[in-house]
């Protein structure tokens, strides 16, 4: 009898140990699998917080090139708006080109395959220049030619500087852009001429007519 009691003493403290040992195994893996859990979780919430701040930056860049697209559009819009100005003024010289009328004119000439202005060109332009200050209504054209000597291009593109160099005078001087018309034609086919009197500049006051 006191065997049995002893073998089931034992029996009991044995089974007591296995459930003390069961329930701390069951802890651990318990904790372990807490802490795994705990972990992925934090490398969700990092890779979330990452793919957030990527998506910031996506839409900060996708603002910036917007805005970057407005600002182009609006620059387009001015430079058509200002494009549109000189075709308006262009046109209304032009249309307007017949109700002028010569008030004076002058002629600058020049020397074979030169085109600056000599000391008696500007005294003489500074005359004009008088007459453009006070009389605001009047403009000034400016044909250039040259002698027949050489090829139609190189004195088209002679004329051409004539013409450039008394238009740079006259706006030095204070003479609005917009008042000067100036072109080069190049050779002057005029037989009564000579050489020497065809290579000039003639300057033409005008004055609008009703």
């Amino acid at each position: 009898m006191r065997r049995r009691s002893t073998f089931v003493a034992v029996t009991a403290a044995g089974l007591l140990l296995t459930g003390c040992a069961t329930k701390d195994w069951v802890r651990d893996m318990m904790g372990k699998a807490a802490a795994d859990t705990d972990s992925k979780i934090g490398e969700q919430k990092i890779r979330v917080e990452g793919m957030g701040f990527r998506m910031a930056k996506v839409e900060e860049q996708a603002t910036k090139a917007g805005e970057r697209a407005d600002a182009a559009h609006a620059r387009a819009e001015a430079a058509h708006v200002r494009a549109d100005g000189v075709d308006e003024r262009l046109t209304r010289l032009w249309s307007s080109r017949h109700k002028r009328q010569d008030v004076e004119s002058m002629d600058v000439t020049f020397g074979f395959d030169r085109w600056e202005l000599d000391d008696g060109a500007q005294t003489t332009l500074l005359g004009f220049i008088k007459e453009l200050q006070a009389n605001p209504n009047l403009t000034v054209d400016l044909t250039g030619y040259t002698d027949p000597t050489g090829g139609v291009p190189y004195n088209i593109g002679l004329s051409q500087r004539r013409v450039e160099a008394v238009r740079r005078f006259l706006v030095s001087k204070g003479v609005a852009l917009p008042r000067i018309q100036a072109i080069g034609l190049g050779v002057l086919d005029d037989g009564a001429l000579t050489d020497a009197q065809k290579r000039r500049v003639t300057v033409r006051l005008m004055t609008p007519t009703e």
